[in-house]
């Protein structure tokens, strides 16, 4: 019984002892998990773009941060395709507009994720539980995800690189639809195109060079491509914000010659059409809204790009600053003022 109690004893004593001395390792371990830099310290030394969303290019990393400081507010997602294959039946050319997104960032700790309103489907009411009822009936898309790398207050730092380096444009996709073999983006001759990455107070726009890798280039891919395995353009991504209230819109006529958007809307009394169409027009304020014809308060302003131009004798011309001065001009009827030079 002795011999027992003893053994029990030096037991106890032991454990008591392991626990001793695993007790502050793991207290000290806790207080040794790094904190979050701030904004600050994370890019020392990057170069600051500041912008509608502030972006940082770290050019030793080869990284480009964003500094998303806005959450839950809906902003314009624009993408393009400023550079692109050069081949009019494959259907990838320069200049060419992607898809039209209506975005806003969320957080959930240490994620941020960029969500895709789903607009098709909506309810136009006043009544909160009405409007929440539709939007959690249909899906939303989360186009990406981010981790949170730095903070400070409300503002949160993201490594935005592999975003923008993707493909948004459909490559691939569109030259399997033209049989022009497989392709896939390859990340190692991806980087940021700095010349056209630029930041201003309403808008942030990015640039990317992307290289899609083939294996059994098609064709047409082999009429413009100079090593058609590789096939090298450049799309861009606009971060926009959006207008303030205040626009009408007017219904759509087919007998009209505009363009025009639709969506369904369940808030729809049961005698009227749930679907609801409606003409895409500019938006345009009379400076004189009594006057038949005015003047435009804010005119819509298009710019044309820096190319070479010819007369009718073919002789070539000056580009975008000599295009600028023959050009500026406005339709004081439309409020449309059309500008040379413009990126």
């Amino acid at each position: 019984m002795a011999r027992a109690w003893l053994k029990l004893m030096l037991t106890t004593g032991v454990l008591f002892s392991l626990a001793t001395f695993i007790a502050p390792t793991r207290t000290q371990a806790r207080a040794e998990t790094p904190a979050t830099p701030t904004i600050a310290e994370k890019t020392a030394g990057a170069q600051k773009l500041a912008g509608y969303f502030n972006l940082y290019w770290d050019a030793k990393q080869g990284k480009l941060w964003l500094e998303v400081d806005k959450w839950g507010s809906e902003f314009l997602y624009q993408s393009g395709l400023p550079a692109g294959i050069g081949s009019n039946d494959i259907g990838l050319d320069r200049g060419q507009l992607g898809a039209t997104r209506i975005v806003r960032f969320e957080r959930s700790g240490p994620k941020v994720l960029l969500i895709q309103e789903n607009l098709e489907y909506r309810a136009v009411s006043n009544d909160a539980d009405e409007r929440r009822a539709v939007h959690d009936s249909f899906a939303e898309s989360a186009l990406w995800g981010f981790k949170v790398e730095a903070e400070e207050k409300d503002r949160a730092l993201v490594d935005a690189t592999d975003f923008f380096l993707r493909d948004a444009h459909g490559i691939p996709a569109a030259l399997r639809r033209t049989k022009q073999g497989p392709y896939h983006v390859d990340a190692s001759r991806c980087a940021i195109y700095l010349p056209q990455t630029k930041n201003f107070p309403m808008n942030t726009e990015v640039e990317a060079t992307l290289t899609f890798a083939g294996e059994e280039p098609g064709r047409w891919v082999r009429d413009v491509t100079p090593s058609p395995e590789s096939i090298t353009v450049r799309e861009h991504h606009s971060f926009v914000q959006l207008p303030p209230a205040g626009y009408k819109p007017r219904a759509y006529d087919p007998r009209s010659s505009f363009f025009g958007i639709s969506y369904m809307d369940y808030a729809t009394p049961i005698s009227e059409p749930i679907v609801k169409r409606f003409i895409a027009r500019h938006r345009l304020e009379k400076k004189d809204p009594q006057a038949a014809v005015s003047e435009a308060v804010q005119p819509i302003v298009y710019y044309l790009e820096r190319v070479p131009r010819r007369d009718a004798a073919g002789r070539r011309g000056l580009d975008g600053p000599a295009l600028q001065r023959d050009s500026v001009g406005a339709s004081r009827d439309e409020g449309m003022v059309v500008r040379g030079g413009g990126d």
